[in-house]
């Protein structure tokens, strides 16, 4: 969900400091580069610099694992491996556009569906001189199989990906073209690593897990979590594997494939992280073996991931909105609802035409850059989160699953930029909370 509200006059400027010595000064894919082994610096084909030092992300949607072989590695080849989710692919493309600008070759791998999505949005353009290569691996889900079953995606991910992706390494390697050196792959698909594992000799750090029971349900339920002072303070329902689905089963897989994912990075290389050391210091802290390169540039080429609503929820989003009084862009995707139509207030659009617009797409970057912008509305996902503080703009939270109500706590509590919406005692926010 992305809703903008307006200030008739531009608000002050309320972008992030970060520091500016050598040490943080490089471009995403020089510092990904310098990591791997690789000189860059003679390449003059440089990405925008990213002054500052980046954190972990903790629960997030922007880390990345990384694996090299040890032996020299001639010229550099990374495969290139996001979770098949949109607001995931996203983060992977840009920075591969950004590693294919320093003379770095890459072979992005997607799944059949997320494949023809990025060739629509991107077409030619992706191919920066011909080292940037889309391809496709087939789908973990048949056609017709729901893809909101998320326990059930996940699981299948696991079980298909593996077996999909040797038999693309081996034919690369084996082709007369330049042998993968490198994997990139999406922090939530841990397995990738075992595959780069078992068909090469790679370098391993280590990370440790949580220690929760088994079945992913924690042992005090009410008691609030926390792991260093100036890290968020959590509820265990709002854990990652917890707030994804009501379905004990469901819960169990995502548990598992947490715990998988935090396993696997015992055989990365780094974890690379959109991120930056101001905003998670001690995240960073605790976890010291990452590599920074955030805030990535934005990319509004594929959109963003929205909340479904009720009917009830959706008109009260609406009332609320209008009684703001102020002028507002509301993005209103038609998956937005859980009905075919969108049911808006009745004479709703009449009252607030002058103010109010409602459209199917907008590019969040560059709205969020303008000046006369008060307000974001946001879901909280992470790519979100990074382009509203990059900017300055002040946050109303409305998390729906995953680490957005991490994200929430971040913007709230910690860096204190924006507010939380409560619910009623039917779980709705009503039109005067808003």
């Amino acid at each position: 969900m992305a809703i903008f509200t307006f200030n008739e006059a531009p608000p002050l400027p309320m972008r992030v400091t970060t520091t500016n010595g050598d040490e943080w000064t490089t471009t995403a894919s020089e510092a990904v580069g310098v990591k791997l082994g690789w000189n860059l610096k003679s390449h003059t084909a440089a990405a925008g610099s990213l002054n500052g030092g980046s954190g972990w992300r903790l629960i997030g949607s922007s880390q990345f694992y990384t694996h090299r072989k040890h032996e020299d590695m001639g010229k550099p080849h990374l495969l290139v491996i996001p979770c098949p989710a949109q607001s995931l692919v996203i983060p992977l493309v840009n920075l591969s556009k950004y590693l294919a600008k320093q003379s770095i070759k890459i072979t992005f791998v997607n799944t059949e569906f997320n494949h023809k999505r990025v060739i629509d949005a991107f077409g030619k353009n992706v191919a920066e001189n011909g080292l940037l290569r889309l391809v496709s691996v087939p789908n973990a889900l048949e056609d017709g199989e729901d893809r909101r079953e998320k326990g059930k995606l996940t699981e299948r991910l696991g079980q298909v990906m593996p077996g999909h992706l040797k038999e693309l390494i081996h034919k690369i390697n084996a082709s007369h073209e330049d042998k993968i050196s490198c994997v990139l792959a999406d922090l939530s698909i841990g397995f990738v690593l075992d595959v780069a594992v078992e068909l090469g000799d790679f370098d391993g750090r280590i990370l440790a897990g949580f220690g929760v029971p088994t079945s992913g349900t924690p042992l005090v339920k009410d008691k609030m979590f926390q792991l260093p002072p100036m890290t968020p303070v959590i509820h265990p329902a709002k854990f990652l594997w917890l707030n994804i689905d009501t379905s004990p089963s469901t819960q169990k897989i995502m548990f598992h494939t947490s715990w998988g994912n935090n396993k696997a990075v015992e055989t990365a290389d780094w974890v690379v992280c959109n991120s930056s050391l101001e905003l998670e210091p001690e995240g960073f802290n605790l976890v010291p073996k990452v590599l920074p390169i955030g805030p990535l540039p934005a990319s509004d080429r594929l959109g963003n991931f929205f909340t479904v609503f009720g009917e009830i929820q959706f008109q009260e989003l609406a009332l609320g909105l209008e009684l703001t009084n102020r002028p507002f862009l509301w993005v209103v995707r038609e998956d937005i609802t859980e009905g075919k139509h969108h049911v808006y207030p009745q004479e709703f659009i009449e009252r607030v035409g002058d103010r109010g617009k409602m459209v199917s797409w907008a590019p969040q970057g560059a709205v969020l850059e303008h000046s006369s912008i008060a307000c974001f509305i946001s879901h909280c996902g992470w790519n979100s989160t990074i382009e509203g503080v990059s900017n300055g703009v002040p946050f109303l939270c409305w998390p729906y699953f995953a680490d957005q109500f991490l994200n929430e706590s971040y913007i709230c509590d910690i860096w204190k930029i924006g507010l939380k919406f409560e619910r009623d005692e039917r779980g709705i926010i009503g039109k005067e909370e808003i």
